[in-house]
């Protein structure tokens, strides 16, 4: 018996490329970076001052109760997956809500809220933080927060797992929805992590880059740190189509591995091993493939061993594939990565455009791909893959197909 196929349809975001997702789309088209000084937080005692954050909150509806209750991180989640949810044309009501859920990716937690408290305690020498600091701060509390927001009754819950978390959320959902768990998932990441605590550990790594992100130029220095959040309505494909909703793209497979290696530092195998798993999955071959939207950090080793990862998936294929970073443009917003990255594959999909890696300027003989340097390129795309490797050695990588 064949499987139930799982399509989006309707995709919801911000990051500092803007507030929705026309706007982020029209920006990455664009080859435009919205990394720079860093204006929303003190920059005392931090080395570097740039990133890529969002200037001002959407106008958004969520009751102002709730939102007291909520973290940025949680807030940005809800937020995208409230324009997710119009996008896709969904009235969640009655026994709707029981088959409606959510599975939210974060690669930290409620940072900001944590940051407050410790100052609370050990500058300002308080006896108490706020009523609602655990709850603001769980890694789980963006998914119980929309679910709230959106009265989703179905399977609820957060999954974290650094850079991959909005991939594996992806793969978790599709799996609730073939198991009959619910008809309709939402399913996204995010994360609010440009906070002191969060920066200062970050610059003890040696992993930020000194002026901009710039993946696989061969004058990279590293990665540069943004906020933001993404969410996909996912629906079984026979759900869509009989409430006559709009279907933007199939989430056609997923694939995960481990490194079981290094903490931090990367491997070929574990990278190629979850790109083979979710073609196979997704039943495509290399051939199949269009475009990849890469990991792409900026960092010299991620860079460089994520090259050598494709080409020994994608053999010779891999110099016809369409290659880009769009970190480059919206910086590493950890968790909500993926999820800002799956827009590009669907758009890409949809609108026959390759949104370029931006700040690109010398060509690495060890990055040696057609990574669509600074410009867009037009091209039809009929299936994309979305890289995800994170720290941990945890890896997930995505396959969009059109329909």
């Amino acid at each position: 018996m064949s499987r139930q196929r799982i399509v989006i349809t309707g995709i919801g975001g911000l990051c500092a490329l803007g507030t929705n997702v026309p706007a982020i789309w029209e920006a990455m088209r664009e080859g435009r970076s919205a990394i720079g000084p860093i204006t929303t937080i003190p920059l005392d005692n931090l080395k570097g001052g740039i990133g890529a954050e969002i200037k001002e909150l959407p106008a958004h509806g969520i009751d102002r109760k709730q939102v007291a209750t909520m973290d940025r991180f949680s807030l940005l989640a809800t937020i995208a997956a409230g324009e997710a949810i119009r996008s896709a044309g969904l009235e969640i009501d009655g026994a709707q809500e029981h088959r409606t859920g959510a599975v939210i990716g974060t690669g930290i937690y409620g940072a900001a809220t944590a940051d407050e408290a410790y100052y609370q305690v050990f500058a300002e020498k308080r006896n108490r933080v706020g009523i609602f600091t655990v709850p603001k701060i769980m890694p789980g509390a963006a998914a119980g927060q929309v679910s709230m927001a959106y009265s989703l009754r179905g399977p609820v819950f957060g999954v974290t797992s650094a850079c991959a978390s909005s991939n594996h959320a992806f793969s978790t959902a599709a799996d609730q929805l073939r198991l009959g768990r619910a008809d309709v998932m939402l399913a996204g990441g995010t994360d609010a992590s440009l906070v002191f605590g969060v920066l200062k550990s970050w610059e003890s790594l040696r992993a930020l880059a000194r002026d901009t992100c710039r993946p696989f130029s061969a004058d990279r220095d590293g990665l540069v740190i943004g906020e933001g959040a993404g969410v996909a309505v996912l629906e079984t494909y026979e759900h869509a189509k009989a409430r006559g909703a709009p279907i933007l793209a199939e989430l056609a497979g997923a694939g995960m591995s481990g490194d079981a290696n290094d903490i931090v530092a990367p491997t070929v195998e574990g990278p190629a091993s979850a790109m083979r798993l979710c073609l196979a999955d997704a039943g495509l071959a290399p051939e199949d493939i269009d475009y990849v939207n890469a990991h792409g950090t900026g960092t010299k080793a991620n860079d460089q061993i994520e090259t050598q990862a494709i080409r020994r998936v994608f053999g010779a294929h891999a110099d016809k594939l369409s290659v880009s970073s769009t970190k480059s443009m919206h910086a590493h917003c950890m968790g909500a990565s993926g999820a800002l990255e799956m827009m590009a594959c669907l758009l890409a999909i949809r609108e026959g455009v390759i949104p370029p890696t931006a700040n690109y300027r010398e060509k690495d003989p060890d990055c040696d791909l057609d990574v669509t340097p600074n410009v867009a390129r037009e091209r039809k795309v009929r299936a994309a893959i979305s890289n995800g490797f994170a720290f941990g050695g945890t890896n997930a990588v995505v396959a969009f197909k059109a329909v």
